[in-house]
């Protein structure tokens, strides 16, 4: 299985939230283990979340639609989903 990269959320916290969604629609997924790192417990640094390669497409579409509606998806520190890396 190939992990890819699909978004970087703003900080550890907002990157776990993203990922238990995914995981209970089915998808596997993972916080990038080297962005989650901190000395004192959360890290407070952007962190990407990364899905296997065949998973893409479909969690893209579940967080595009879980962001839509969301101020934070226009307020330009979240990175937006990429559909083409």
């Amino acid at each position: 299985m190939r992990w890819v990269y699909l978004i970087i959320a703003p900080d550890q916290t907002i990157a776990e939230m993203w990922r238990d969604l995914l995981e209970r629609e089915g998808i596997s997924a993972m916080v990038r283990p080297s962005d989650a790192v901190s000395f004192l417990g959360v890290s407070p640094y952007p962190c990407r979340i990364m899905v296997p390669e065949e998973e893409k497409e479909r969690a893209a579409e579940l967080l595009q639609a879980y962001l839509g509606g969301r101020d934070e998806a226009d307020n330009g520190f979240y990175q937006g989903i990429s559909m083409d890396q």
